[in-house]
């Protein structure tokens, strides 16, 4: 019948097929593409890879019973191309498409879209399937640019790199897989070098311009503007696009100067130290990047010197120019005005740029004179204190800085001193004459002029003082080396006035009395002193020769009487 036959028809065309080899039922049969497992895919992915990219990767390559047929780890060397233009196996250009980089895929590459029924001779036979094991290293287009991400920035940044300047930076360097391939840090020390001139690669040159000092980047380089092709050494592979991670340390212009940033002047500033001025001031110094590499502080002691002249670097010479007493300065140097390129000790490096933070406590010249400002004169002055006076005055004596020193108000009585004595610093005794009772004065007293270079207990070496003081009273004083002075001739028959008691000899008592009575009527006049009897007795002892408590006739004699003496005996 007809249904019989078709039934028998349909049987002859299955066992045909059976010998064909069609497959059997169940088996999918060759795959139409590439099949792709994403084993690996890390969590951050800033880029896929598209057609027409250049990529660079490290594969193995396996038949479907695992023996391998090519492996670029094998060959050392990874492998770089344009994916999806052709350049690669049909199945490769496929399975590469979308990777992120340190991706990880299986790939399974059916023979079609492999080596086809040809093979390649002697490696991989006719209709193979091809198993590929691939990480992808790097990724980058022609179009590419550089890319620059601030991960932190100074708050304050008065300046930014330019071309030609000299730069300090430190930096990691990597991969775009992350495999390191130098370090800064490793060699611990900065790297120094021109931007602009060549003298980095392009892709760094143009990284590091707008920097700050003290800004960090991370600056990615395609290859066209690193190594390209030849890569460098065995670090860096051909076409591969470099990861670096900046700190910029510091960086300067070799045709800048010092600049300088006045942090705090003060608004009396009547005076401004020049060439020859000898400073004293703190500071504390520092590289662009903050480390401190000295401090006066810390040895709590000024920095003493002279301006202009050399003793200091030539930075600080420039930067301490015009600088008011008590102001706070910052004097930024470039290192060829500091420690050039071989840097100083270990804590400043070669090629460093210094910062001093400055406060100036006080300058002078040596050839400075008392300062001396009148506060309060009273009316009616006709008397003034002149050498030889004994006068007694209260003082405040403080640094210029307002560090206080000194007071006499600290004690129950006025200062008491004989002027022109060599008992006081010379700039005080100088500010205490031409005084009146009841005056006022504000004295500068410059180092030469009071405890010099060395300094005093409680007042530092080369410091400049400040002394407020009143005259409280004064007493006329007399010539240097007279204990006693008379007012008129001095009687003809001294010695016999003076023996009171007329026993040819004139003890220590009478000595007194008879001073004391001239004293009394007007007749002379006592050195000036808190302790009359004192100047009483020195007298008595000067001419008390022989020291046996009494005074003879051949013994007295008056002080011009032996001062004509001397003069005798030196013709």
């Amino acid at each position: 019948t007809a249904a019989g036959s078709r039934c028998l028809l349909l049987l002859l065309l299955l066992l045909l097929l059976g010998v064909l080899g069609a497959p059997a039922l169940g088996d999918p049969g060759p795959l139409e593409d590439v099949v792709i497992d994403r084993y690996y895919i890390p969590k951050i992915c800033l880029r896929e890879a598209q057609m027409g990219d250049f990529i660079r990767y490290h594969y193995n390559g396996t038949f479907k019973d695992g023996k391998k047929f090519d492996s670029s780890y094998d060959r050392g060397a990874t492998v770089a191309g344009v994916v999806g233009v052709g350049r690669l196996i049909t199945g490769m250009d496929r399975g590469l498409q979308g990777m992120c980089v340190n991706e990880r895929r299986h790939l399974i590459v059916p023979p079609h879209l492999g080596y086809g029924s040809i093979g390649v001779a002697g490696l991989i036979p006719p209709d193979a399937t091809l198993y590929f094991d691939v990480v992808m290293l790097d990724i980058w287009n022609k179009n590419d640019k550089l890319q620059i991400t601030t991960l932190s920035k100074p708050e304050r940044c008065n300046r930014t790199v330019e071309n030609s300047d000299f730069v300090r930076y430190h930096y990691n360097g990597t991969l775009l897989d992350g495999t390191p391939f130098d370090s800064s840090y490793s060699k611990g020390s900065t790297y120094d070098t021109y931007v602009g001139t060549g003298w980095l690669i392009k892709g760094m040159d143009q990284g590091l311009l707008g920097m700050c000092a003290g800004e960090k980047r991370s600056i990615i380089i395609p290859p066209f503007l690193a190594y390209g092709e030849k890569g460098y050494g065995t670090v860096i592979p051909p076409q591969a696009s470099l990861v670096f991670s900046v700190l910029l340390v510091d960086f300067h212009n070799p045709k800048d100067g010092v600049f300088l940033e006045h942090l705090e002047v003060p608004e009396s500033c009547r005076r401004r130290a020049v060439t020859g001025d000898f400073v004293r001031y703190h500071y504390n110094g520092t590289l662009m990047d903050g480390t401190l590499f000295d401090s006066s502080y810390s040895r709590n002691q000024t920095y003493n010197t002279y301006i202009g002249k050399g003793y200091i670097i030539p930075g600080m010479d420039q930067g301490l120019q015009g600088v008011c007493m008590g102001e706070h300065r910052r004097v930024v140097i470039p290192p060829h005005l500091a420690y050039g390129e071989n840097g100083a000790g270990d804590k400043i490096p070669g090629s460093a740029v210094l910062i001093f933070d400055v406060h100036v406590i006080d300058f002078h010249n040596p050839e400075d004179p008392v300062e001396i400002e009148t506060v309060f004169r009273p009316e009616g002055c006709n008397v003034t204190t002149r050498n030889r006076d004994f006068v007694r005055y209260h003082y405040n004596c403080s640094l210029l800085d307002g560090t206080q020193l000194f007071s006499s108000h600290d004690y129950e009585k006025p200062q008491e001193v004989t002027l022109g004595a060599n008992k006081v610093i010379e700039g005080l005794n100088s500010g205490l004459l031409d005084m009146c009772a009841g005056e006022r004065r504000v004295l500068i007293v410059p180092p030469h002029l009071g405890h010099g270079e060395s300094g005093a207990r409680g007042v530092p070496g080369s410091a400049v003082l400040r002394f407020e003081v009143e005259l409280i009273s004064m007493e006329e004083g007399v010539p240097e080396g007279y204990l006693f002075i008379w007012h008129g001739e001095p009687p003809a028959s001294l010695y016999e006035q003076m023996d009171l008691n007329k026993d040819g000899g004139i003890p220590a008592d009478e000595f007194s009395t008879f001073i004391k009575t001239q004293v009394a009527e007007g007749k002379g006049r006592l050195m000036p002193s808190s302790d009359p009897e004192k100047v009483i007795a020195d007298m008595f002892q000067n001419q008390d020769r022989n020291q046996d408590g009494k005074i003879t006739p051949d013994e007295l004699k008056l002080k011009s009487d032996e001062d004509q003496e001397k003069i005798h005996e030196e013709l």
